[in-house]
């Protein structure tokens, strides 16, 4: 499972992560890669579920 902040860095390119309000707002209209929320209120996503949503991406583009 990685953090919020990984899967961020990981989608951002070289001028920095992606910024979470963008990541945010994919999520409320469906477009994010599914999110686990853990009990204390942090966001983790698995990395199978990251790759699977790239892989979708790069068909899409």
């Amino acid at each position: 499972m990685l953090p919020l902040a990984v899967v961020l860095a990981e989608l951002g390119d070289e001028q920095g992560p992606l910024a979470r309000s963008t990541f945010d707002d994919w999520r409320a209209k469906g477009r994010a890669p599914r999110v686990i929320k853990l009990p204390n209120g942090q966001l983790r996503v698995a990395r199978p579920d990251l790759n699977a949503w790239l892989d979708t991406r790069a068909q899409a583009a």
